[in-house]
């Protein structure tokens, strides 16, 4: 990685945060694309972390597919697994349960959490978009009742304060989406916004790159941190980037087969393609036929 250039802010570790729940898409490796130059700018090393908690989700050949992808796209990463073996042995969440759990005790000393055994067919019920309306907040559920998930009472339009590239702060409102977002799972499992949460802390990411659809995480998580013990994480910096869409304009997805580069491959494209198609999404103006070709994405950050 090239040094970060005066007078820029210097930045630790950033990271590629696959979920092994399906196939790398367009859209997977544009934010990796985009996460690789933006490190480079900044000098910040890059820690491949695969969210594999939900083991409900997680398929071998999803883990195998992320080492296939960085290696055939010649994605560079500092550090992380270097393989599929290496990252069951040593570096699965799962390897990191206990810390997830002690960050739940802690949170959960301090009052903020509830109870709720609402499933997404009631809380359907009572609203058309599926946000959660505080309906358990007050019932008094007993945490170690079955079936019943761990919340943390959080008000939408509650404002929190983030920074961006600029190192400025900014007030973001919770939106409905988010608000008592759940911790810890009816099955048991603690749930992604604790989990993302306590992997950046753990391995001291200070540059988180996201899609935009992730934006109410980053407010959730930066909320989180206040109920932990002392950490920075609210002088994290986030860059939400824009979604890339597939032909019919929507949002691309782990189901989009046709957009996995998996699928991609198969049909006899090379890694040259792979970056002209992206290039196509976000409508460069440029050719788009190699990792360096992108290096224009870091002017626009």
């Amino acid at each position: 990685m090239e040094k970060a250039a005066k007078n820029l802010p210097k930045f630790q570790l950033t990271r590629y945060a696959p979920t092994p729940s399906g196939l790398l898409h367009l859209g997977n490796v544009y934010s990796f694309i985009l996460t690789y130059h933006l490190a480079k700018k900044y000098g910040a090393k890059i820690l491949l972390r695969i969210d594999d908690i939900d083991r409900k989700r997680v398929r071998k050949t999803y883990i195998e597919d992320i080492f296939t992808t960085l290696d055939f796209l010649e994605l560079p990463y500092h550090t992380g697994p270097k393989n599929a073996v290496d990252f069951e042995r040593n570096f699965s969440q799962i390897k990191r349960y206990s810390l997830y759990m002690t960050a739940l005790e802690t949170i959960k000393s301090s009052g903020i959490l509830f109870g709720c055994d609402c499933s997404r067919r009631k809380i359907k019920k009572m609203n058309r978009r599926c946000f959660y309306s505080g309906y358990c907040r007050n019932r008094g559920l007993d945490f170690k009742q079955k079936d019943v998930a761990w919340r943390i009472r959080l008000d939408s339009d509650q404002q929190l304060m983030y920074k961006d590239l600029t190192q400025k702060s900014f007030l973001g409102k919770i939106p409905k989406d988010i608000a008592d977002c759940v911790l810890k799972r009816k099955d048991g499992l603690p749930a992604y916004q604790l989990t993302s949460l306590v992997d950046d802390l753990h391995f001291g990411t200070d540059l988180i790159v996201r899609g935009q659809d992730l934006w109410s995480s980053s407010l959730a998580q930066v909320y989180l941190s206040g109920f932990l013990p002392e950490n920075n994480f609210s002088d994290t910096v986030f860059v939400h980037h824009p979604l890339i869409t597939g032909p019919d304009l929507k949002k691309l997805s782990k189901s989009s087969g046709a957009t996995s580069i998996q699928y991609l491959r198969k049909s006899g494209k090379k890694k040259e393609d792979i970056f002209e198609a992206i290039g196509h999404c976000i409508r460069a103006d440029m050719p788009t036929r190699s990792l360096d070709d992108f290096s224009f994405l870091k002017e626009r950050m």
